[in-house]
């Protein structure tokens, strides 16, 4: 909940371990450090600021801080003295410059989205705890080799900046599962062109053909829609479909006219949601999907990272899953990642909450915003970034098992050997998703 700046100054919320305040704020305001014993969150974004106050500090329990959306230039220098500080959130200011100096000793989560960044400072290789970095929408045309030691980096948002290449080391960090590049000069080539090898036709979708009917959920990227589509021939029932409509914006996973080079690029697979087509002359000319509409039984199998979590997905606490189905799943997901890979995408979010469920092991992997491309003939690199997608499904697996009701048998002991298989952190032993394919199907022919 918002608080007033009078309610603050009034001492309404003496002993608060958390705060927000949105209200037009052009300095920082100094009534906050009445809270300098409790307070661990504070979320200043949508104001006006420019600075923070040089005793910061003195709020020495504080593990959060979010400034998004005000008019930041650069990051602040006394962030990096505040002893118990892991999570910075900074989007969408006007940063160009971040020193070595405002990087806090204990930080585990750094969201600098859409700024105007050129470079980071090689002391980020000295955050040996971090764990998510969110870069899109910047102005960077390298990474500072120092990063070679964030050995707990396991996310990474570089999509939407100006780099010519990734570096070597990125794709050999030993926890990084979930990355994202599109949107980057080496990468342009491969999002505007599909392969010739591959059929990734859709039908474009004249706006007049379409009724919205009501709004079905709203993401970073985009709404979606129930819509009904009219067919060419006129005597037959219109079409029931979803439609989702971009916001054009950069997101914290990247451009939304990449994801849906991506979902087009996708093809059709039994485990991926269906695209129809491409929309055509929007009257507000924004870019549209139109996809199957899926079964309303279907939900996300998991919850996104909280602020706790961090990386790792929230699951209802009753949820449960008998072995047939966590195999069901599991073959399907690996299967689609499988798929990707062999059309040069890498997906990028390989997460439960990106997974609809139907139950009894239904299963369909949405939500393309932090998808990138490769070169399949680039092996070297399609190794890579394979085994990379491989850790987060391990991740998956992991998490499954742990709610697997069957307990201990043969086979729940061959998936928890097949997820350690997927984390190794040895990044070039890992299995491949077609080996990954097949020792689930062995598995469940066994079962």
């Amino acid at each position: 909940m918002t608080t007033s700046l009078d309610q603050l100054q009034s001492g309404q919320f003496a002993g608060a371990r958390q705060l927000k305040l949105a209200c037009g704020l052009t300095e920082f305001p100094r009534a906050i450090f009445d809270l300098a014993d409790t307070l661990e969150v504070l979320d200043l974004s949508g104001n006006a600021l420019s600075t923070l106050p040089d005793d910061l500090a003195r709020l020495s329990k504080l593990r959060i801080i979010f400034a998004s959306n005000n008019q930041f230039t650069e990051l602040p220098e006394v962030l990096g003295e505040c002893a118990q500080l892991s999570m910075v959130g900074f989007k969408a200011n006007r940063i160009r410059v971040v020193s070595g100096r405002s990087l806090p000793p204990k930080l585990r989560w750094l969201i600098l989205t859409d700024n105007a960044i050129e470079t980071l400072p090689a002391k980020i290789g000295h955050c040996s705890l971090l764990q998510k970095l969110m870069l899109a929408g910047n102005r960077l045309r390298t990474l500072p080799d120092a990063m070679s030691s964030c050995s707990r980096l396991e996310l990474i948002r570089l999509s939407a900046n100006r780099l010519r290449e990734l570096p070597g080391w990125l794709l050999r960090l030993p926890r990084l599962a979930w990355l994202a590049y599109a949107g980057n000069p080496f990468a342009e080539a491969l999002e505007r062109a599909p392969s010739s090898a591959i059929d990734t036709q859709i039908a474009d979708v004249h706006w007049d053909a379409l009724t919205l009917e009501r709004q079905l959920g709203e993401g970073a990227s985009g709404v979606i829609y129930r819509a009904a589509r009219r067919l060419d021939n006129q005597d037959e029932t219109p079409q029931p479909v979803a439609l989702k409509l971009f916001k054009g914006a950069v997101t914290s996973d990247g451009l939304p006219e990449c994801e849906m080079a991506a979902c087009i690029r996708a093809g059709h697979h039994p485990n991926l949601v269906r695209v129809i087509g491409n929309v055509k002359q929007h009257p507000m000319n924004e870019h549209g999907l139109v996809m199957a509409l899926i079964d309303p039984t279907f939900a996300n199998l998991a919850a996104p990272p909280s602020l706790e979590s961090c990386t790792r997905d929230r699951y209802a606490a009753d949820a449960r899953f008998d072995l047939a189905s966590v195999l069901r799943l599991a073959y399907g997901i690996a299967t689609a990642a499988r798929h990707l890979h062999a059309r040069g995408i890498m997906h990028g979010d390989l997460y439960a909450h990106n997974i609809l469920h139907g139950g009894a092991g239904r299963a369909l992997l949405g939500d393309f915003g932090a998808a990138s491309f490769y070169d399949v003939d680039d092996a070297a690199l399609g190794f890579l970034l394979q085994r990379l997608e491989v850790r987060a499904f391990g991740y998956l697996l992991e998490e499954l098992i742990e709610r697997c009701e069957e307990g201990s048998s043969p086979a729940v002991r061959e998936i928890e050997a097949l997820a350690a298989a997927c984390l190794s952190e040895d990044v070039g032993s890992r299995p491949s998703f077609d080996a990954i394919a097949g020792r689930l199907r062995n598995c469940e022919a066994s079962f």
